[in-house]
């Protein structure tokens, strides 16, 4: 078995330790000595793996990407039919893993910079694509108009994600129940 180095293990140390800056500051305002420092290695080790700030809040994002699309697959495999499939949908865009109040930070510092960074705004587009395409995919055999339903879910998704990043009190578990009420109203059994 080859011998695993060191550099993918510093490089995820360092991608947690920016989700945990950015959780901490609530924004991207945090420097790359911090990110390293909570990472336990040098500001100029992280340079070398990742350049700057910027490219380490990507890599960052990326990850968080990731972690979102296996939870959407582990949440739609046992799934038989079109409505369980919207419902995993959900269930997994307000699970732990995803819906951490520093993944949601960083979630919220991603919409932020998207307008003015290209590489941003890229992350944002994917995923919302994706989202979008779930979700009107789900939808489909439920309702009549299952783009437009998609997109109100895909806003409201957004939307709690911004209420949990202004208030406490917005749990994942209180998030994803509003969400289905809304798919209850667009869809009637």
């Amino acid at each position: 078995m080859p011998k695993l180095g060191m550099e993918p293990v510093r490089r995820a140390a360092l991608v947690k330790a920016t989700i945990q800056e950015i959780g901490r500051a609530q924004s991207l305002d945090v420097t790359v000595g911090q990110i390293a420092k909570a990472a336990g290695m040098s500001t100029a080790l992280a340079h070398h793996y990742f350049g700057g700030k910027q490219q380490i809040f990507l890599a960052a994002m990326r990850h968080i990407l990731t972690e979102y699309s296996v939870e959407v697959r582990r949440c739609l495999a046992p799934t038989t039919t079109a409505r369980q499939r919207a419902e995993a949908i959900i269930t997994a865009s307000f699970d732990e893993t995803c819906f951490a109040p520093a993944t949601v930070a960083a979630w919220m510092t991603l919409y932020a910079g998207a307008p003015a960074q290209p590489q941003m705004n890229r992350l944002v587009t994917l995923y919302q694509s994706r989202l979008r395409s779930n979700l009107t995919h789900a939808l489909r055999p439920l309702t009549n108009t299952p783009q437009r339903h998609a997109d109100m879910l895909a806003a409201l998704i957004d939307g709690l994600y911004l209420r949990a990043a202004l208030s406490a009190d917005t749990t994942g578990e209180n998030a994803r129940q509003t969400a289905l009420r809304a798919l209850n109203m667009f869809v009637k059994d």
